[in-house]
């Protein structure tokens, strides 16, 4: 008990900040509160927007995006994410707020949390690792896209569409302004976008975003541009409170808490990837990631809040704009709560066009040309993978994106292994004896047994394949198979086995074996392939055995039994003894070079 005890102490503290961590905070605080400041800026209008789409009002977006902010900055896994709400999550919270009310919502957010943690417990982020790289920049080309197209409405100065596609509601939004076109929105939004690119550019470590959005407020202001502003602010954070928490209502709450943790599981590690992406020397902790963003969705409910997760947009600003550690994420978090309770009719201010410049320019430095031609160069399969994820995440959703980003790169995946799978004839005199027969007797090996050696994995993908190659066998007593380099066997590849050597011995061909290695065993044997071959004699551990026992087969000095007869007491002596004879001396050249003394047997 102590010792369960002592791990699971262990394993909590591995999940805990660390000393690093605060270190790196003390690194460089002006540029990290500087891209903090940037990030709350352009986080800003985003978590009210989320906010009311939800259909939980500004104030929960700003409640997330400070109180969820705060803790995932300080106890997630990456150094650079940034954490809020998102428009991934909006979409899945409406049709609850719709079934189960505000209160449900804070509920699914709470259990949402729960499962995160017992995620992060289970040590389940490290299985992102497993997400193929085209699946993640195409992710990343998507959600550019994404970011871009969403920004349409307010760089034209247009009311937002009511379309949840944002293709869809950005040719609206064209549509709009083409019939009353208006110049300051995108005059703004243009100029701020074009500083933000050539200032990056020309001087990488100054936060234009910053310097941008305040050159266009002052503009706004002092030329008196028609341009629509954020406008008014909530003054504060409600107290927290578990008021809304139903337990009567619990049941009919799992299923859309899992989609909620699966959502922020998936959207977190995804972005904190990307973040690792664009900048060199940082690498996120996945299951720290969980665990910081269990934990702010734990608290985030309890001020009212939606649920959250990492945020590529904030994420990409945070990185873009030079942040080293989390203190600019945590910056991030500060800031927008100052705003909340003392600047608030300052920022109401900030014209929208300016934001969506912001956004614009992040959006356009998010896709590193680059990296995405040379993944497309790389293979046909990597190319369309990217391609596929990018317009999926563009047409439908992230979730949807990943996972068909995910099937299809592994079923070109399993194409390309299956595709390794060989079955080649190879020539006697290299597994036999030398000196064994003279060249009569090798002519009549040759004349009538065929060995096989079969490469490469034997399971679904592989296996049909293999059969037919297998039953174009003709014009033979004896056939050889030699296992040893078989890597994977499954069940679909045991029973395609058995099904060739059944075949084979219709046709009256006996069939042997050699080399199965030992782990092949338990599957062979489940499925009832080498049971019956063993009981007749007709499975050897090495290939020269093998051989051995047919040629004792064709001179009639033994017999080997029939297929499916019974198995007589003990083995056929002369077929045995020529077989451990054989095994016993020594192999040629050829047969040395490919099994060394440390490797399996043939």
């Amino acid at each position: 008990m102590n010792r369960f005890r002592a791990r699971a102490l262990s394993g909590l503290l591995a999940l805990l900040p660390t000393r690093s961590d605060l270190a790196a905070m003390r690194g460089r605080p002006r540029r990290d509160l500087l891209a903090g400041l940037t990030v709350a800026v352009v986080a800003l209008p985003l978590a009210l927007g989320f906010g009311i789409s939800s259909g939980l009002g500004a104030e929960a977006g700003l409640a997330t995006a400070v109180v969820a902010g705060a803790l995932a900055a300080v106890f997630g896994g990456s150094s650079l994410q940034v954490s809020g709400p998102t428009g991934a999550m909006t979409v899945v919270l409406v049709p609850i707020v719709h079934a189960h009310g505000a209160s449900g919502v804070l509920m699914v957010g709470l259990m949402a949390g729960v499962l995160l943690l017992l995620l992060a417990a289970a040590r389940a982020g490290k299985y992102m690792a497993f997400v193929p790289a085209p699946v993640v920049e195409g992710f990343t080309v998507g959600i550019a896209l994404v970011i871009a197209l969403q920004q349409i409405p307010a760089v034209l100065g247009v009311p937002v569409p009511d379309e949840e596609k944002v293709t869809v509601a950005a040719f609206e939004a064209v549509r709009d302004y083409l019939g009353a076109p208006d110049w300051p929105a995108v005059t703004i939004a243009l100029a701020v976008a074009g500083l933000m690119l050539a200032g990056a550019r020309w001087r990488p470590a100054v936060p234009f975003s910053l310097l941008a959005v305040v050159a266009a407020t002052l503009a706004a202001e002092t030329t008196g541009l028609d341009a629509d502003r954020i406008g008014a602010l909530p003054s504060g954070l409600p107290a927290p409170s578990l008021g809304f928490v139903d337990l009567s209502a619990l049941s009919s709450l799992i299923a859309p808490a899992v989609a909620v943790a699966a959502l922020a599981a998936l959207e977190s590690l995804l972005s904190a990837a990307v973040a690792d992406g664009m900048t060199v020397g940082q690498k996120h902790d996945p299951d720290r990631e969980l665990f910081g963003q269990g934990l702010a969705n734990l608290a985030s409910p309890l001020f009212g809040g939606v649920p959250a997760t990492g945020a590529i947009a904030r994420t990409a600003v945070n990185v873009r704009t030079g942040a080293t550690s989390r203190l600019a994420a945590l910056a991030h978090a500060v800031v927008l709560a100052v705003i909340v309770f003392t600047a608030a009719p300052l920022v109401s201010r900030i014209p929208l066009a300016a934001l969506a410049g912001v956004l614009l320019a992040t959006a356009v430095r998010m896709i590193e040309v680059g990296s995405v031609r040379a993944m497309a160069r790389a293979t046909r399969a990597d190319a369309l993978v990217l391609v596929l994820t990018a317009c999926a995440t563009l047409a439908l959703d992230l979730v949807q994106a990943v996972v068909i980003g995910l099937v299809v790169a592994g079923a070109l995946a399993l194409r390309a292994v299956a595709g390794n799978a060989r079955l080649d004839e190879v020539p006697l005199h290299h597994e036999d004896t030398p000196g064994s027969h003279d060249a009569a007797e090798h002519a009549l090996l040759a004349e009538h047994i065929v060995a096989y050696r079969l490469d490469g994995p034997l399971f679904f993908a592989a296996a049909h394949r293999f059969l037919l190659e297998l039953s174009e066998v003709a014009d033979v007593s004896v056939v050889i198979l030699r296992m040893s380099r078989v890597t994977t066997i499954d069940a679909s590849g045991s029973l395609v086995l058995k099904d060739a050597i059944e075949k084979l011995e219709r046709r009256g061909i006996t069939v042997l074996v050699s080399g199965i290695r030992d782990g092949h065993h338990r599957p062979l044997e489940a499925l009832g392939v080498i049971g019956r071959l063993d009981a007749t004699g007709r499975v050897f551990a090495s290939t020269p055995e093998a051989i051995a026992a047919a040629r004792e087969l064709l001179h009639g000095s033994g017999v080997l039994p029939a297929p499916g007869n019974p198995r007589p007491e003990g083995p056929p002596e002369p077929v045995r003894e020529a077989a451990q004879e054989a095994a016993r001396q020594p192999a040629d050249t050829a047969e040395r070079e490919e099994n060394p003394p440390s490797a399996l047997p043939l």
